[in-house]
């Protein structure tokens, strides 16, 4: 690999970083800038390189925000141990299905998720800690460690965002708690789906752990700017990564089509 494609790469990864740590969506980034930087890398690969990168960054963020913040175990830990689990089952089909079968479900999604932020401005700005009751803890763990863990392994790319509105949309947590949340499970699905990408010879690991430093200096400065910047600015930066997750996967549909 040239220098130019690497300092891309690099460069990538640390957004991809930051991007991740206040809100989630940093495979946006990363994963195109893989699939341009190495033509003709098998979408497996690309997608385990990521991992590897990812788990570092999002691993940092987790632990930032649990140092500055009272992270929900209950509902935090048991998701991530299910994400673990289910994000492995994701990436072992990874290369059975396609990922234009799943893209006009996802762009659904996506649209009727930013319509949603856009028309409940409170929304994930001031907590509702009422609406945290048994049934709804039971239902994030199962959303989180099950549905979006499964969509993690099997394409990645706005995991975190996911996560995070489901927090705030089930649980009624803030968004800067939503995200610290966001961040564990999110290691778990990393982790699942790493394993099963390393097992399966799908990881390019030097290139991985260079581009893993960067994403932790990424995730390190994003985790710290959302905790002190608070929620309103985790918000526009959501509905920011959310129009340009519909633009991408947009893209990508129309070209296929």
């Amino acid at each position: 690999m040239d220098a130019l494609s690497l300092t891309t790469l690099l460069t990538a990864a640390l957004l991809a970083g930051w991007v991740d740590a206040v809100v989630g969506g940093g495979g946006l980034l990363l994963l195109p800038a893989l699939l341009v930087a190495a033509p003709g890398v098998p979408v497996a690969t690309a997608l385990g390189t990521n991992k590897l990168a990812a788990i570092f960054g999002t691993s940092t963020a987790a632990v930032t925000y649990a140092r500055r913040t009272k992270l929900d175990w209950a509902v935090a830990g048991p998701a991530a141990g299910l994400a673990v689990l289910t994000a492995g089952l994701g990436a072992a089909l990874a290369g059975a299905v396609p990922g234009s079968a799943y893209r006009p479900v996802v762009l659904v999604v996506l649209v009727a998720v930013a319509v949603f932020v856009l028309a409940r401005p409170s929304l994930g700005v001031v907590a509702s800690p009422q609406r945290r009751t048994p049934k709804r803890v039971v239902v994030a763990v199962a959303v989180a460690g099950l549905g979006i863990a499964l969509y993690d392994g099997l394409i990645g790319p706005g995991t975190g965002t996911f996560l995070v509105l489901a927090f705030t949309a089930i649980l009624g947590s803030d968004f800067v708690h939503a995200s610290a949340m966001a961040k564990v499970v999110n290691a778990g699905t990393n982790l699942g789906a790493l394993v099963v990408f390393g097992l399966t010879g799908h990881v390019w690991w030097a290139l991985g752990a260079a581009m893993a430093v960067c994403n932790v200096v990424g995730a390190a400065v994003g985790a710290r700017m959302a905790l002190r910047r608070g929620a309103g600015f985790v918000r526009v930066v959501l509905l920011v990564v959310v129009l340009a997750l519909v633009a991408r996967l947009g893209y990508d549909q129309w070209m296929a089509g």
